[in-house]
């Protein structure tokens, strides 16, 4: 199985950027389909974007389109979000996960393997 391990996360003001990565042991990481989602305390386990093993095909929540671009790079064994023009709301723990499936999903019961997560704080 594949082992996951995100970092880049911290304290970012409003309107700034951040780059989370996640890195991946024990299998290569073109296995699989790989998604980026969020926890803020009290609430539920958030889709953020998911990529397919090439990197030719992504999709973004809606809130996240035109802010945040996931990407892989398989020769590294590793994934990429790169969050831009960071807002209060963001504020969460960002986990990556792997999946063994077929086709692209929004939905965290599908991904298989998972990562501690970061803490992705945004103050305003």
């Amino acid at each position: 199985q594949v082992q996951l391990v995100e970092s880049g996360g911290g304290l970012v003001q409003a309107g700034g950027s951040l780059r989370l990565s996640c890195a991946a042991s024990g299998r290569s990481l073109s296995l699989y389909i790989m998604g980026w989602f969020r926890q803020a305390p009290g609430k539920e386990r958030e889709f953020v974007a998911t990529i397919n093993r090439s990197g030719g095909y992504t999709d973004y929540a809606d809130s996240m389109k035109g802010r945040f671009t996931i990407s892989r790079d398989n020769a590294k064994n590793t994934v990429y979000l790169q969050m831009n023009s960071l807002k209060p709301e963001d504020t969460a723990v960002y986990f990556c996960a792997a999946d063994r499936g077929v086709g692209l999903t929004r939905q965290p019961a599908t991904f298989d393997y998972w990562g501690q997560g970061t803490q992705v704080t945004v103050s305003s």
